[in-house]
């Protein structure tokens, strides 16, 4: 296997759109400059095939959202190989990147061979693109390294954390939502202030939300991260509009379901996903189950498009028996039933279940009474102690939740009944800070300290900007919560705030 070091001198090389001259390249049919200014990416891997992706843009910020591209479809050629300079290729092929489709490719090679590592890159207008590095699910039990982020607002800060990120040299990727964020500029400042601006006014048409991805794709740490290694990707909120439930907008206003098209057909002509979830409309299927090999089955879930609208206006609320209420769903029926289905047929060794809010109660309020989140679990109790009763009785392996939104690392145990500090363990919760959303961050050792007085199920808080980088085995999985002191400016480090290990079989924190 070629080191990280050399592997990341490759593609750096291979950067700038080099042109290609020679057979084979139509002079009608060049392009005038660089189509790969967006990186490429990969995804969604199984044991014999992966998604490759990328977007052609030549004018990435161009105000039409098509990226300066002319108004015809384009050849793209890809390329598959065991090594970094390509003289093993093993599969290519050519797919059409349409005009319509703001010029996105998702190729779907298979026949590969599992737990086995691939370069890749892709070919158009006379251009190269750089190589980016994915693999294959294993056939056999084998250990994994895990990457989990969320929550990257570009205005916030720099994307130091991706970076720091693809030098930890995972073999998966998973993002669990706030990609991009749909504000206007200055329409969410971070408490320091913000470092970068959005694109001109809030996302609302086709053309902005395909806008405000190419500018966050068009950050070179972002593009890195993407290289390294295959991502599994899932929204949250921002991808559309902040807290919206359902068909209800959270602003109330008018024409919310083509904004919710708008928003996910530009998330899928963005992201590394396969044509299962092309999405028709107002509706998009991101909920699926990834294997990795014997050793996990990641479960992905949707705790968008099927919930309830938050209960007693959303926000911080004490004193709001509505949340209680039994008929309340964050996932809809049909999609818990889903996921408790697959977890009960599940032979996977771990069990990893990636959503997008706190499911751990976390009370707010210091002293007697409770205050919670109501876009969080929190707002949906009933159906959380009916999940989580469904994690116990499912018999699978080692559930494990992960999680993003909070933008504060925590570390939780999932208790049947979270006023019982005796009520049973089911599941731990491994939650991980935002890239970039908030700012640099701060550690508040007192406010810290209480919360975890009133959440004894809590063990760990961190308000620092990071992700999660997870080691795992068929003995333990080991979580390293990973910070930076700062994000307003480039090139902060990133070191370790807190080491938890989750034994097999035991479903605790130690």
């Amino acid at each position: 296997m070629p080191s990280r070091r050399v592997f990341m001198s490759i593609a750096a090389a291979s950067a700038g759109g080099l042109l290609l001259t020679g057979a084979g390249v139509s002079p009608a049919r060049k392009l005038a400059r660089d189509p790969f200014t967006l990186g490429i990416a990969s995804g969604d891997p199984s044991r014999d095939g992966v998604v490759l992706w990328t977007r052609l843009a030549v004018d990435p910020l161009g105000p039409d959202g098509q990226g300066g591209m002319p108004t015809r479809d384009v050849d793209v050629e890809w390329e598959l190989a065991l090594d970094e300079r390509f003289s093993k290729v093993v599969r290519k092929g050519t797919e059409t990147a349409r005009w319509k489709q703001a010029h996105s490719v998702h190729a779907e090679p298979e026949g590969l061979e599992p737990g086995t590592e691939y370069f890749y890159r892709f070919r158009a207008g006379g251009h190269l693109s750089r190589v980016g590095r994915t693999r294959t699910a294993p056939a056999v039990m084998s250990s994994m390294t895990l990457a989990i982020a969320a929550c990257a607002q570009y205005e916030h800060g720099y994307y130091t954390a991706y970076k720091r990120l693809a030098e930890q040299d995972p073999d998966l990727v998973v993002h669990l939502g706030d990609y991009m964020y749909e504000y206007a500029p200055k329409g969410y400042t971070a408490p320091g202030g913000n470092v970068r601006r959005h694109t001109p006014g809030k996302c609302d048409t086709l053309a902005d939300y395909r806008l405000r991805h190419a500018q966050y794709k068009s950050d070179a740490d972002l593009q890195t991260a993407h290289l390294v290694a295959p991502w599994l990707v899932a929204f949250d909120d921002h991808e559309i509009e902040n807290n919206w439930a359902g068909d209800d907008s959270n602003y109330d206003l008018p024409g919310f379901d083509q904004r919710k098209a708008h928003g996910f057909q530009a998330y899928y002509e963005n992201m590394p996903l396969r044509r299962a979830s092309l999405p028709g409309g107002a509706s998009m299927r991101i909920h699926r189950r990834v294997d990795w090999g014997p050793l996990a089955r990641f479960h992905l879930l949707d705790t968008r498009q099927f919930r309830d609208d938050q209960a007693c206006e959303d926000g911080l609320r004490s004193g709001c028996d509505d949340r209680l209420a039994t008929e309340r769903t964050l996932l809809g029926e049909d999609q818990r039933h889903w996921l408790l289905d697959g977890l009960a047929s599940s032979d996977a060794h771990w069990n990893l279940v990636g959503q997008q809010v706190l499911m751990a109660q976390r009370d707010s309020k210091v002293g007697p009474g409770i205050e919670v989140n109501m876009d969080s679990w929190d707002g949906y109790a009933a159906e959380r102690t009916r999940l989580l009763t469904g994690f116990r009785d499912s018999g699978a392996t080692n559930p494990v939740v992960l999680t993003g939104d909070a933008h504060m690392h925590h570390a939780a145990d999932l208790r049947l009944d979270f006023n019982d500090p005796d009520s049973p363990q089911v599941a731990v919760e491994l939650v991980t800070s935002s890239i970039s959303s908030d700012g640099d961050g701060y550690r508040d050792k007192g406010r810290m300290a209480e919360t975890i007085e009133e959440n004894p199920h809590i063990s760990y808080i961190d308000q620092r900007r990071g992700y999660i980088i997870c080691r795992i085995d068929s003995e333990e999985l080991q979580a390293d919560f990973r910070t930076l002191d700062y994000i307003s400016r480039r090139g902060a480090p990133a070191k370790t705030g807190a080491r938890f290990t989750i034994p097999s079989g035991q479903s605790a924190l130690l």
